[in-house]
């Protein structure tokens, strides 16, 4: 029998989001890697990633990006540029129900947060527990 190592459609790696360009499969195996929210959304919106779970997770990994792109330092203003962030990545596919479970899932989160560093990593944590 072969050994096979599994493969993760998404992931969160140095800050980064990895996908596998689905639009390529069956005939190629790329990796995409993002460092931009609203690259991720046009990843969602063209179907570069697919898939309900990966949706979603790929949602949350977005606020993820947000939160880290955010020159934002009270909490007020992160949670205003999550929720800009949230309607964008939204609305690329919003019938998706995984999406928005995976996008509320991170403002909950992000909600709870004292501080705009604290809720960084609140949102990243987050999105990390629900990819596994």
């Amino acid at each position: 029998m072969q050994n096979v190592t599994s493969l993760r459609t998404v992931e969160w790696k140095n800050n980064k989001v990895i996908m596998i360009e689905q639009t390529k499969l069956p005939n190629e195996l790329v990796f995409v890697e993002y460092d931009d929210f609203n690259q991720v959304a046009n990843a969602i919106k063209t179907l570069i990633v697919r898939g309900a779970p990966a949706i979603g997770v790929s949602g949350a990994f977005g606020l993820g990006l947000a939160a880290l792109q955010s020159k934002a330092t009270t909490k007020e203003e992160l949670l205003s540029d999550l929720e800009d962030a949230r309607k964008i990545l939204f609305a690329t596919r919003p019938t998706a129900v995984n999406l928005g479970w995976g996008l509320e899932k991170i403002m909950n989160a992000a909600n709870t947060g004292e501080t705009a560093e604290q809720i960084r990593e609140l949102v990243i944590s987050t999105a990390k527990k629900m990819a596994d």
